[in-house]
């Protein structure tokens, strides 16, 4: 009878148990993993969400805000080179609208892209890093412009003017005959200096200052994107599923 238990088989019951709990496992494994994707794209979500306005995502709205007013600054500078062909450089800032119309292509270019974090990618790091110098040197470049378009616009002011031939001449001082004489040409008459010009003048003022201050929220944004984890970038919720969640140093 000893030899007959020794050799006798394992019962069906006694097989299933240990199958039973190793299937438990694995389904509690699974249900574990799927949990943790699901908390991820979740997080992913709350991420690209927290930052938006009107449905666009904050980063992206600023870089379309800097395209949309460079191509209005240039656009308003080549309207009053059109009007009066001998005004200056200076007074004409296209080159303001123009540069910071290509900031902010390369804005939306490297807004647009998958977010990566720096750790993995230093082709980003460096897009970002010269999107936030361009940025900077956009800010000068449109308070430089600002100065040069208030100047003008005082000195419109205080402008005496007179047609001669085709040309509007202006004096700041009609009485002194050493003043400076400030010559329009291609215009029809004074008033074109003294109310179009001067409109456009303060339309450029009031454009570029606009301008400068969203070159400073983009800066602003890549500033924090680098250090206080304000993403910058557009995040895949199907990249979030796989790859485990990274610190920002």
């Amino acid at each position: 009878m000893g030899a007959d238990n020794k050799h006798k088989p394992p019962s069906p019951a006694s097989q299933e148990q240990p199958a039973k709990g190793q299937g438990e496992g694995q389904d509690k494994k699974a249900d574990h993993k799927k949990q943790k994707k699901e908390k991820k794209v979740a997080k992913a979500g709350q991420q690209d969400d927290a930052h938006t306005c009107c449905g666009c995502r904050f980063p992206l709205l600023v870089a379309l805000l800097q395209l949309t007013l460079g191509v209005s600054v240039a656009t308003v500078a080549f309207i009053m080179a059109a009007n009066c062909s001998s005004l200056l450089v200076r007074d004409t800032p296209h080159w303001a609208g123009i540069i910071v119309s290509v900031v902010a292509i390369l804005g939306l270019i490297l807004l647009c892209l998958p977010y990566q974090p720096d750790e993995k990618t230093s082709g980003q790091f460096a897009l970002k890093l010269l999107y936030f110098l361009l940025c900077a040197l956009g800010i000068i470049i449109c308070v430089l412009a600002v100065a040069f378009a208030a100047h003008h616009y005082t000195h419109i002011t205080k402008y005496s003017c007179k047609m001669a031939e085709d040309s509007c001449q202006c004096t700041l001082d009609p009485s002194d005959p050493l003043s400076r004489t400030f010559l329009y040409q291609t215009v029809a008459d004074c008033d074109t200096v003294t109310s179009t010009i001067k409109l456009f003048v303060l339309l450029q003022i009031t454009l570029n200052l606009l301008l400068s201050l969203v070159c400073l929220a983009a800066c602003f944004v890549m500033w924090k994107d680098r250090y206080q984890v304000f993403y910058a970038g557009t995040w895949f919720q199907g990249s979030a599923t796989n790859e485990t969640p990274q610190q920002k140093v």
